[in-house]
């Protein structure tokens, strides 16, 4: 069995889960429930394409619910760290070629409780800017060998 990882969430992100996971295992898995059930007094459940697809969205519903127990079942609520250090939980402003962009630097799981797009800090340029501070300047090696140099904008802490 694989070891489980520690998820870091944003309190604003395990709420939504939680509230995803509770749907899933009540009113989804319901009416999922309900229409394999219509299909199946259609009759020859072979040629059911109802059926089917009933039983394909339990499939999906049932994978789904079994990843958030697991995820919020290792969850650690995060505490971000204080505005002008980038660290896991910070909405961070980066420039790099004069192109100014804002990301949240964390898990793809804290996605869900926020409108910015998300750098893991497993990334080359997460770990790069990581632990630094508004008006530093990183370098990293981007995927394909090329160094690329990070101006850090700004750095808040994401608001729950």
């Amino acid at each position: 069995m694989a070891e489980e990882k520690t998820v870091l969430l944003t309190q604003e992100a395990y709420d939504k889960l939680k509230k995803e996971l509770e749907w899933r295992e009540g009113p989804n898995r319901e009416e999922i429930t309900q229409k394999i059930a219509a299909a199946r007094a259609e009759g020859d459940l072979s040629e059911n394409g109802g059926y089917q697809a009933a039983r394909e969205a339990q499939g999906k519903n049932e994978g789904r619910i079994n990843e958030l127990i697991v995820k919020l079942r290792n969850a650690q609520i995060m505490q971000a760290p204080k505005a002008g250090t980038v660290g896991n939980g910070s909405v961070v402003t980066i420039e790099i070629a004069g192109n100014e962009m804002t990301y949240v630097l964390g898990s793809r799981d804290i996605a869900v409780a926020t409108e910015y797009d998300v750098i893991s800090p497993e990334s080359p340029i997460g770990a790069a800017i990581e632990g630094h501070k508004a008006g530093d300047e990183v370098t990293y090696e981007a995927p394909n060998g090329r160094k690329i140099t990070v101006t850090i904008k700004d750095a808040k802490p994401l608001a729950a």
